[in-house]
């Protein structure tokens, strides 16, 4: 919490982008008997998840497991995840009667993560930050118009484009749904929110301007009247950083596509910046991934206000034992300082 604030501290927290995963053993023996949805929408088994994937790592915060598609079923937009396809969205959202037919009023129905984050909280109480999290708008709206994950967005920018008043109501619906979705978190215990723009790094600087900045700006800046700081992260953004910190975000996530202090630079030192190690650096020989940890933490030069993490999530069949060998060189780290 301090680090999200710019405030001293005696070290870099650290924790990791799905740090509860496919590569950890016991996740792998709860999806035996549950599909994804089911450990979401199930609060004691979330909790569960979440709990146990923090505390066999050793990380500074515990990120509430739950998927970044959740809120389109209460918005009458079912979906469902498909073996090698991913989130599937059987009936995209292409017309403007489809934005129309969208529902702002069930954000209650998502109330199941708060009742994780409550047990979360009550398991760590003040020894670990809790993170909540959402999808930001363009994010989950280009999920809505696709119809899953997409490689060029043609669908996507082809309503931003040809339909900017459907594109604008869609994002104005999203916003109504993620800010209570995220008032829901906050009320059960969540310090911190993330909002995932997982694919923003898809668009143009002129088309995040004109067509994504305004809808995130007015999450980030509704979840921070909550009280909490908001952490604001996507990928391939190294062009987009500057506007993305003009959301006001407290905190820009970093990817791994630059040094974190020219990233740093570009965000402005009046930001925190969470990152940005190379999640397949975690495959690497352990000298390596110290070799790159130590480069990270030497970027940071020390400044208030770094959260050490991956530039994206941790992938499946990562070596635990390297995830937990990162906490440990990033805990043991201490800038060197030259002799007087």
């Amino acid at each position: 919490m301090r680090a999200c604030l710019r405030k001293p501290v005696d070290r870099t927290p650290v924790w990791f982008l799905r740090q509860a995963g496919r590569y950890m053993q016991e996740y792998r023996d709860v999806r035996k008997h549950h599909t994804l949805v089911e450990i979401c929408k199930q609060p004691d088994i979330a909790a569960e998840v979440t709990i146990t994937a923090a505390e066999k790592l050793g990380v500074d915060a515990a990120i509430i497991f739950a998927d970044l598609l959740l809120p389109l079923e209460p918005m009458g937009l079912p979906f469902e995840f498909q073996a090698g396809e991913g989130p599937v969205v059987h009936h995209p959202v292409r017309t403007a009667e489809d934005v129309k037919a969208l529902r702002t009023d069930r954000a209650s129905e998502l109330a199941y993560v708060a009742r994780a984050i409550e047990k979360v909280s009550s398991h760590f109480a003040d020894r670990l930050g809790i993170i909540g999290f959402c999808g930001a708008p363009f994010t989950l709206a280009s999920y809505m118009i696709e119809g899953g994950g997409s490689r060029n967005y043609v669908f996507t920018k082809q309503m931003m484009y040809g339909d900017t008043a459907s594109w604008r109501s869609l994002l104005d619906k999203l916003v109504v749904v993620l800010t209570e979705y995220c008032r829901l978190q906050v009320q059960a215990g969540a310090d911190v929110i993330q909002i995932f723009d997982s694919w923003v790094g898809a668009l143009s600087l002129a088309d995040y301007r004109d067509y994504a900045f305004e809808a995130s700006k007015r999450l980030v800046r509704a979840v921070q009247e909550m009280g909490v700081p908001v952490i604001y992260f996507g990928v391939e953004t190294a062009g987009l950083l500057s506007h993305m910190a003009s959301t006001g975000a407290d905190v820009i996530g970093l990817d791994w596509r630059q040094p974190l202090d020219v990233g740093w630079r570009e965000v402005g030192h009046t930001h925190a910046v969470q990152g940005n190690l190379d999640p397949i650096t975690l495959f690497a020989p352990i000298e390596v991934i110290e070799t790159r940890v130590k480069e990270i933490l030497r970027a940071a030069a020390g400044r208030p206000g770094h959260i050490f993490n991956l530039g994206h999530g941790i992938v499946p069949n990562t070596p635990v034992e390297n995830v937990q060998a990162v906490v440990r060189m990033v805990r043991e780290f201490r800038l060197e300082t030259p002799n007087a």
